[in-house]
């Protein structure tokens, strides 16, 4: 009984090990980076797919703050080249009321010109940026200056650029574009907008570059080392506990045969007495 106790013991410890490697083996599947953190879904969603679309194993996470979307360690620098190549994230715009909220000090009237300048330049990247394929938005505006008196005034101006995706086409868009800046700001003529239109370069999706490393021997893609070793501490594990289940099995099978022979070896012996 004293034997078939320790066998029972060493057969809970072993199993025992034997989950705690593996609860290791799969926290330890792969190290990942955190590429974005505490997004809206929509941002989180464009983020991902692009990735995924460019072959990279990217997953998205939701936690109280947003969501985050992480990629495989070795696949950060591409994915950044993706990244920056889609023009995401995108760019988050100042609006009117965040430019001119309140404060305690009185600003001068150059710096509410500023500011109604850069807030106007804000509001309609913000709107171009909306149009299906665009990447990137700027709008630059030159509000006319008060001249001597006498002087005409200078004319306003504004000047927009789009960065687009590869494949669509804004040619076709450019008199709206110019008629949406036009009514947006006072004074401005129609024909003095200026639209410059340029294509993004396509990202080539190609394979991301796996480093290896050798280990006993083994050649191991260098984010499956912690998975193999892991497996290697596993195996001989599992295998003592094979062991101990065959010892444990034998052992059980031979005390059934030794109390069979003992009951046999008696009923004989009493049949003999009578």
């Amino acid at each position: 009984m004293n034997a078939i106790g320790a066998i029972q013991r060493y057969r809970r410890g072993a199993g025992w090990a034997a989950l705690a490697l593996a609860l290791a083996l799969l926290a330890g599947c792969g190290a990942r980076v955190e590429l974005l953190g505490a997004a809206p879904e929509n941002e989180a969603n464009e983020v991902l797919a692009a990735l995924l679309e460019a072959g990279i194993a990217a997953q998205k996470q939701s936690g109280k703050a947003g969501y985050a979307v992480s990629v495989p360690a070795e696949a950060v620098a591409r994915s950044l080249e993706i990244l920056r190549a889609s023009g995401l994230p995108r760019e988050q715009f100042d609006g009117m009321g965040r430019i001119f909220r309140k404060e305690g000090l009185v600003s001068s009237p150059l710096e509410e010109r500023a500011r109604y300048i850069y807030a106007l330049s804000q509001e309609l990247a913000d709107t171009l940026s909306q149009i299906d394929g665009v990447l990137s938005a700027r709008v630059h505006v030159v509000l006319p200056e008060r001249g001597a008196v006498g002087e005409p005034a200078t004319p306003s101006t504004a000047g927009v650029f789009l960065k687009y995706r590869d494949g669509q086409s804004l040619d076709a868009l450019v008199p709206e574009i110019r008629k949406l800046v036009t009514h947006a700001i006072p004074g401005l003529a129609e024909d003095r907008v200026s639209v410059a239109l340029v294509v993004a370069q396509p990202v080539q999706a190609a394979p991301v570059p796996v480093a290896w490393r050798r280990v006993l021997g083994v050649q191991v893609a260098d984010g499956s080392v912690l998975r193999f070793s892991l497996l290697l501490l596993l195996l001989p594990v599992l295998c003592l506990i094979v062991a101990g289940a065959t010892l444990y099995a034998w052992r059980t099978r031979w005390s059934r045969g030794e109390r069979r022979g003992g009951a046999g070896a008696g009923a004989t012996e009493g049949a003999g007495h009578d």
